[in-house]
């Protein structure tokens, strides 16, 4: 068996004739939180991996071998529950509901421009389809957000040689405090319209 235990973010530093050259490992979702297992490469070599606990595997992201081999991570497909909004009923606003509260039950989620992806969960998908969202099954890579904290402060996964650092200074831009006695307004949700579903809902 050989060790691992060395990480490297999307390759990055690395040439491109490097990373086509690595072999690959496939590693569902659940395995790339681990900080130890064993994985099999592409070339059938028997792995044992041991990062620093709380280290967790991306797609793209490239583990370097005690004989200096490098192995190139891929996101392996995986049943994930896709949410769209309805576009016959809804809107884009819908996700943004939705991710709102998966987030206050702390679920693991992907975020896309057009759609949401989570881990199967009956209940959950019984919920998001009651928001008026279109909740399906399918396999594919699950990369969710790693949340604000994380290295870099991005929870999405950059493609390998992408990589950007910002430097948000908030304050400058923070709108002034109310002057003390003065009330603050509050944004009053107009009466929810009637949804009515139609036959290409697919609710």
């Amino acid at each position: 068996m050989i060790t691992v235990n060395k990480l490297i973010a999307q390759g990055r530093g690395l040439a491109p004739v490097l990373l086509k050259r690595a072999a690959t490992i496939e590693l569902d979702w659940d395995t790339r939180q681990k900080s130890r297992f064993e994985a099999t490469d592409s070339q059938g070599r028997r792995l044992g991996i041991f990062l620093p606990r709380g280290s967790v595997v991306r797609g793209g992201d490239v583990l370097v071998a005690e004989d200096g081999s490098l192995l190139r991570v891929i996101a392996a497909p995986q049943k994930v529950l896709v949410v769209r909004a309805c576009a016959e009923h809804g809107s884009p606003f819908d996700l943004l509901r939705a991710a709102y509260h998966l987030g206050n039950r702390h679920v693991a989620l992907e975020l896309q421009p057009e759609h949401l992806k989570l881990e199967p969960d009956h209940v959950l998908a019984e919920m998001l389809r009651a928001m008026h969202l279109i909740v399906g099954e399918e396999a594919s890579a699950f990369e969710p957000e790693a949340g604000a904290y994380a290295e870099g402060g991005h929870g999405h996964a950059h493609a390998a040689g992408h990589a950007h650092e910002h430097s948000h200074d908030h304050d400058a831009h923070a709108p002034a405090a109310p002057a003390r006695g003065k009330p603050i307004g509050v944004a009053v949700k107009p009466a929810d319209k009637p949804h009515v579903h139609g036959p290409g809902c697919k609710h």
